[in-house]
């Protein structure tokens, strides 16, 4: 599937958060097109141990991952809606800091790749592997849509990947850090982001 859309839309970029999909994506992709921009959200709330994986990821494959922040810094934004707003308006936080980047960097290609997989929300249950994404108004590819988690670990460990280690350490889905917590046994995957809010997406595949 990448192999095709990178020759079917060569101006096309897959968004990397450094989790354990991304990784396997960004390996695929460095394999068929390693030209292709890959670029990542910076926040400025990420963990450490994203950041860090960013770097050895970099290292790795002799690529810099191209830089999307927002347009507001974590001052800027305290002054203009008040300290700490992930705790009172998660969804607004969100917004400043994910989707309006998000959208003014997809503005630039013709089509987007992710590693959203059905199995990890039921938000995702349905997405298909090649779909036209409405909300950015491009092409969307979801290479991983079908596979499990166990798919994934399979290939990183197959391949020596490099991952966030923080994966090791009850962090199944990873996101900004006053954001996240641990998972513990038997819960949902996604139970430890915006933990205590009805929210489980960004708004980025919503």
């Amino acid at each position: 599937m990448l192999e095709w859309a990178v020759k079917t839309f060569p101006n096309l970029t897959l968004a990397c958060s450094f989790g354990a999909e991304d990784v396997v994506l960004v390996d695929m992709l460095h394999k068929i097109s390693p030209e292709t921009d890959v670029f990542y959200l910076d926040t400025d709330l990420h963990f450490r141990e994203t950041y860090e994986t960013r770097d050895r990821l970099e290292a790795r494959y002799g690529k810099t991952f191209i830089q999307i922040k927002p347009k507001l810094t974590l001052e800027e934004q305290a002054q203009q809606h008040g300290e700490e707003l992930w705790k009172r308006d998660p969804n607004a936080c969100c917004n400043i800091r994910k989707v309006q980047p998000l959208t003014e960097v997809l503005g630039r290609y013709d089509a987007w790749i992710t590693g959203i997989r059905r199995d990890q929300a039921p938000t995702r249950a349905n997405a298909k592997k090649v779909e036209y994404d409405v909300k950015f108004g491009l092409v969307k590819f979801n290479p991983l849509a079908n596979w499990t988690s166990d798919d994934v670990w399979a290939y990183i460990r197959r391949e020596n990947l490099d991952y966030n280690p923080l994966h090791d350490q009850s962090y199944p889905s990873i996101g900004c850090e006053p954001c996240t917590r641990p998972v513990a046994p038997g819960e949902d995957p996604r139970a430890g982001r915006w933990s205590g809010f009805d929210k489980t997406e960004c708004g980025l595949h919503q």
